[in-house]
């Protein structure tokens, strides 16, 4: 079809009214993955369904339809506190923006004291299933970062003096993790993308080729990928209830972080039990997390309980290892992780920049006998 045709299809699509009809039947097949085989058959676990489905719309709509122009590409927060997809990290700030490999661009920032802080190129393919590929890295530790902390970072194909992230050909997004260990007290990276040699173009209004395409973008990422993960947290049961090394090939392919190792699995716990964990030795990191997640691989509320702890927060025992208790209640235990109303879900274990991946241990006992 060509750019001509297309637009004309678009025009007579919103016309009629088919880009909306269309947009709005696939929310409704979007639907049915709340009703998977496997997935907890209950009125409240239903509800965080369908929040997480109107979630991962909004996460759509904002990435296809307003921001999805890798010619004035605009970094956003994908997932926080509202919006949380594929065991999102407390701990991180998530930026994106949308790139295309024909452009150069220009990423300025001033670095803060946040403790970890990557950039990464990747092929995303979210929206039609494929996950997520890593064209290109760059750690802040690898960077010339200028004593008042600014830096400037070139995006492109063809390497460049200073710091450089490479993209591929097939590369379509930018990814920037920001990673705190103490967020009361830690300042996160303020950072602006431009391309180019855009300085003094500005973008195209809104046309009905693009209204029609973020549509059916949007409605193709929510099905896609809230399928992607439903299907991720049917894989973790026969774990459930050990911390259990992932696939690390399969982490990256979805989008990982490269200098993080993963331990992921599902969780599920009576009223009357607590889930210890523990890790008994604590190599050489730059941090590790424990998060706890529901049936849809979302992070807990953080805003109002407590569902990971980290390197900083966590409480050391004279030994220096580490003792998590899971429970429905307070058990009185300075590591205490809240189940915040869930009694089964997913749960997260990161080793972010260690060389080595000592294993953890957990196990079930009854809360009466902590």
């Amino acid at each position: 079809m060509t750019q001509d045709t297309q637009q004309r299809d678009s025009e007579a699509r919103v016309m009629d009214g088919r880009a909306w009809e269309e947009f709005c039947d696939g929310l409704k097949e979007a639907g049915q993955l709340v009703f998977a085989d496997r997935a907890p058959a209950t009125a409240f676990d239903r509800a965080e369904g369908y929040r997480y489905l109107s979630r991962m719309l909004r996460a759509g709509l904002e990435s296809f339809l307003e921001g999805g122009d890798p010619a004035f590409p605009v970094l956003r927060c994908p997932a926080h506190e509202t919006i949380k997809l594929g065991a999102d990290n407390p701990d991180n700030y998530y930026q994106s923006a949308p790139l295309d490999p024909r452009y150069d661009y220009r990423l300025k920032g001033v670095r803060g004291t946040v403790d970890y802080l990557g950039f990464g190129t990747v092929i995303n393919r979210y929206s039609s299933g494929g996950g997520m590929k890593t064209d290109g890295f760059l750690d802040s530790r690898e960077m010339q970062i200028a004593d008042d902390g600014t830096f400037e970072v070139i995006i492109s194909q063809r390497e460049q003096p200073g710091n450089w992230l490479r993209m591929g050909p097939e590369t379509n997004s930018l990814n920037v993790r920001q990673t705190f260990q103490d967020r009361k007290r830690e300042t996160r990276a303020e950072l602006v993308l431009e391309r180019v040699g855009a300085e003094r173009e500005r973008p195209a209004p809104l046309s009905p080729e693009k209204l029609d395409r973020g549509l059916q973008g949007a409605v193709q990422f929510v099905k896609m990928t809230t399928g992607l993960f439903e299907q991720w947290a049917e894989s973790f049961l026969p774990t459930t209830n050990e911390v259990a090394p992932a696939d690390q090939a399969y982490c990256q392919a979805i989008g990982g972080d490269p200098n993080i190792y993963y331990f992921h699995s599902a969780w599920e716990l009576a009223d009357d039990e607590a889930l210890v964990v523990k890790a008994p030795n604590i190599p050489e990191c730059q941090t590790w997390n424990f998060v706890l997640q529901n049936w849809w691989m979302e992070s807990l509320d953080y805003r109002y309980h407590t569902i990971h702890l980290n390197k900083h927060t966590a409480r050391y025992e004279p030994d220096g290892s580490v003792t998590i208790v899971v429970a429905h209640r307070d058990p009185g235990h300075a590591n205490w992780v809240e189940t915040a109303g869930h009694s089964r879900g997913t749960m997260c274990w990161r080793w972010i920049g260690a060389e080595e991946h000592p294993p953890i241990e957990a196990r079930v006992v009854k809360f009466s006998e902590l």
